[in-house]
């Protein structure tokens, strides 16, 4: 005999050959745990609270005019509009105030914290976006259509109050936020364009104010200036030699007043009024006239040499003024350049400032339109296509389904346990197991039911006394 095979090799061979045996056999430990499971999910599933909800449909529509006319006025996609308008609409303020209008979890008040009551109706709420991708390809644009929202709570008109609150709410804040928006980007735009025409003006003010104070000093960037002043040297030299002619004319033995007359001529001629040698010279002048050693004739030389005197004093201011003038139109011709530069980036500026105007002001334009759709209702906008329904019939439990899981986990329990006792206990169910480990099958002993043996005893006394 081979007695080395172990029992288990055969044990796939008539395991599911004898299933209807092994079930048989164990049917107590199987039908314990069915039993207990699906009792326990039945009183589960009556003894759970019935909850109702509450549903209602928002449609997105899109602005009554098309984006190539008028841009927006909302920034952004619609689901970072509605997610946070959620979180506005969901704040612990907003929940209190509903949950003490509606007088709502009665019960978890009293037993629980506020904060738990709260999250609890935070999970209570659905909000969700439809996507409209019927005959659309993924291009990574947002195609929500529609927002799904939806509110659970034990009693039905609580819940519908509850989620009326919630869509009015969603429509209101909507609305407000993109008008809030439009206000808020027409105002910004606003102060851009107001900034960028006062820093315009200032530029402007300030390149007058700088052509103004070096106006001679532009006018004359054209050419050199170049005054003759040989002309007026020529003249008085010409008057001083004169002078010296006329002195020299002094007759009767005046000649130390004609020198004197012909000493202050020179000094003049050289020399200011105020000069040492002049003062010197007409008080020598004046002394000799007062000794009365001049006559009639010499009176007249006296008063032609005087007159030239005048006109080479005019003569000289005004080659001193032509020099100065001169002099500041060169010093003009040299700072030209810088006073022109300087303007020039001023103006570059400007024109830098000028462009950026320009482009604020056609975006302030758009979003004057846009804030006026924004005002009419007619830009993107929420509207209410389904309202809070009044929920005829509770959302959960499903009592049905959570018996049939109970029966059928507590099923499944007990055929596992059956197995699991089977694969343990390795009973020899068929001839079979005993040829396979070597031995010897002599015969078969049917097996007979107790009850069956005493149903045929009986059967066989009863027919043997009718007999």
């Amino acid at each position: 005999m081979q007695l080395d095979q172990p029992a288990e090799s055969a044990a796939p061979t008539w395991l599911f050959n004898h299933f209807p045996a092994i079930f048989w056999q164990r049917r107590y430990v199987i039908l314990v745990p069915f039993l207990v499971i699906f009792i326990a999910g039945a009183i589960a599933a009556f003894a759970l609270p019935t909850t109702y909800r509450s549903t209602a449909t928002l449609l997105v529509e899109s602005q009554d005019l098309p984006d190539t006319l008028v841009e927006s006025p909302a920034t952004g996609e619609i689901d970072q509009r509605i997610a946070r308008i959620r979180e506005q609409v969901l704040s612990r303020g907003d929940l209190i105030q509903l949950i003490e209008q509606n007088n709502l979890y009665q019960s978890e008040r009293r037993s629980k914290p506020l904060s738990e009551v709260i999250e609890k109706m935070r999970h209570a709420t659905t909000v969700s976006a439809v996507e409209g991708d019927i005959g659309q390809k993924s291009s990574g644009k947002n195609n929500t259509v529609a927002i799904d929202m939806s509110f659970d709570y034990p009693d039905p008109a609580d819940a519908q109050a509850v989620l009326q609150s919630f869509v009015s709410k969603f429509l209101t804040m909507d609305n407000e936020d993109v008008q809030q928006q439009a206000t808020l980007t027409v105002r910004f735009l606003q102060d851009q364009a107001d900034k960028l025409r006062g820093g315009i003006n200032a530029i402007e003010q300030q390149v007058t104010e700088l052509k103004a104070r070096n106006g001679s000093a532009l006018a004359s960037s054209g050419g050199p200036s170049f005054i003759d002043t040989g002309s007026y040297s020529a003249q008085i030299t010409s008057l001083q030699t004169e002078n010296r002619k006329l002195a020299a004319q002094g007759s009767d033995g005046n000649s130390d007043l004609a020198q004197a007359e012909a000493a202050l001529a020179a000094a003049q001629a050289q020399y200011s009024d105020t000069h040492p040698d002049v003062v010197r010279a007409k008080q020598r002048v004046l002394e000799l006239r007062s000794l009365g050693s001049s006559s009639g004739g010499d009176s007249t030389i006296r008063q032609q040499i005087a007159a030239n005197n005048e006109a080479i004093q005019s003569l000289m201011q005004q080659r001193d003024e032509a020099l100065a003038r001169a002099s500041a139109a060169s010093a003009g011709q040299a700072r030209a350049p810088a006073i022109m530069e300087q303007a020039m980036q001023m103006e570059n500026r400007a024109n830098t400032l000028r462009a950026q105007y320009q482009q604020v002001s056609q975006d302030l334009l758009k979003a004057q339109n846009s804030a006026r759709m924004a005002s009419e209702q007619r830009a993107e906008r929420l509207s209410l296509v389904e309202p809070a329904n009044l929920p005829d019939h509770p959302h959960s439990p499903n009592r049905p389904l959570l018996i049939a899981a109970a029966a059928a986990l507590g099923l499944g329990l007990g055929i596992f346990l059956a197995l699991l006792l089977e694969l343990v206990l390795r009973p020899i169910r068929s001839p079979k197991q005993l040829e396979e480990l070597g031995l010897p099958v002599l015969g078969l002993v049917p097996v007979i039911s107790a009850y069956k043996a005493t149903r045929k005893l009986f059967s066989w006394r009863e027919r043997s006394l009718a007999g």
